[in-house]
């Protein structure tokens, strides 16, 4: 398959970067899921589009909005598709269960894979292993999605937006949230979540306090929480055990660069994201990234912006 832009990730980047392409040149979008729309269908909240529609959208909103212009305009589009390498001469290898192997010369390539979540793991988070132990994306799309209830009794690590919505969408589906800890000594989310997600709902924010053990056979129930000191190290003394049902992991988000690693782009060991320039180029030429690939962007209007772009630059390389 030959394409002049191929843009992998079917988010709120990839969907910006592949309409900005195929206004001028042909465009394949790849997108392992089967929708399109990335993280947005789950995150039912109202504070999308508040910049760019100058209105409070839903996530699923937003993203229908740029899905139903993707649909419109001839782009391409290939679900269920998962790329699995990425050479530095723009040569793309993806497979499907439709189209089986697949390999694509692309004249231009633009990264939008997004990030993922850090895990239990890459905190080094001790105690047992039982169930009942979630990462806050993962609880959001049993909740919003699946229409599962994770738990009842619920204890969030973290205060990014993602655990401060999740402390919101626990209370309202019926459970106890007994509190959110941050290692932190400030929120790490937004102001307006902090008052709309914990304040409104009376859920405790504890700062400068974090999750120091994991207890349960089968199941959770109940965790230690422990005070840190300025260098976030547990002070001894301070353990309280707090039962719960339900561990949420709200502990950051890591770009997916293992394909831009692949292409041997420049990476910056500050972001985990690519090295770009003011128009999305990676160092390796003809290779573009865009939205969370290069850094975690707090709101989704700055990923459409840049996925927008990568895509006018991704075009006029290829021409």
């Amino acid at each position: 398959m030959k394409t002049e832009v191929a843009v992998v990730g079917g988010g709120p980047a990839g969907l910006a970067a592949a309409l900005a392409a195929s206004e001028t040149v042909s465009v394949v979008l790849l997108e392992r899921e089967r929708e399109l729309g990335g993280i947005l269908p789950q995150c039912i909240h109202h504070g999308f589009g508040n910049f760019i529609f100058d209105r409070m959208m839903t996530g699923p909103e937003y993203a229908q909005h740029f899905i139903d212009r993707v649909e419109q305009s001839g782009i391409d589009v290939h679900t269920e598709t998962a790329v699995l390498s990425l050479s530095d001469d723009r040569t793309l290898t993806a497979v499907s269960p439709r189209e089986g192997m697949v390999h694509i010369d692309a004249r231009s390539v633009i990264l939008a894979m997004g990030c993922r979540e850090r895990t239990r793991n890459q905190i080094l988070l001790p105690g047992t292993r039982p169930a009942g132990v979630y990462t806050a994306g993962t609880a959001q799309r049993l909740i919003n999605v699946e229409g599962a209830m994770p738990g009842k009794t619920v204890v969030i690590l973290g205060s990014g937006d993602v655990g401060l919505i999740m402390a919101r969408r626990f209370t309202l589906e019926g459970a106890t949230v007994r509190g959110v800890y941050e290692i932190m000594p400030s929120p790490g989310g937004l102001t307006r979540n902090v008052v709309q997600c914990l304040e409104d709902y009376d859920i405790p924010l504890h700062l400068s306090h974090t999750v120091t053990a994991v207890h349960g056979s089968r199941r959770l129930r109940a965790v230690t929480v422990s005070a840190v000191d300025e260098e976030m190290n547990p002070l001894p003394g301070t353990e309280t055990t707090v039962p719960c049902d339900t561990l949420v992991l709200a502990v950051g988000l890591i770009p997916e660069n293992e394909l831009s690693r692949q292409a041997r782009i420049a990476m910056d060991g500050r972001t985990d994201g690519a090295v770009v320039d003011e128009h999305m180029e990676t160092s390796v030429p003809g290779i573009f990234a865009c939205g969370n690939v290069v850094h975690v962007h707090d709101v989704v209007d700055d990923v459409t912006v840049a996925g927008g772009t990568a895509g006018r630059h991704a075009a006029q390389f290829a021409r």
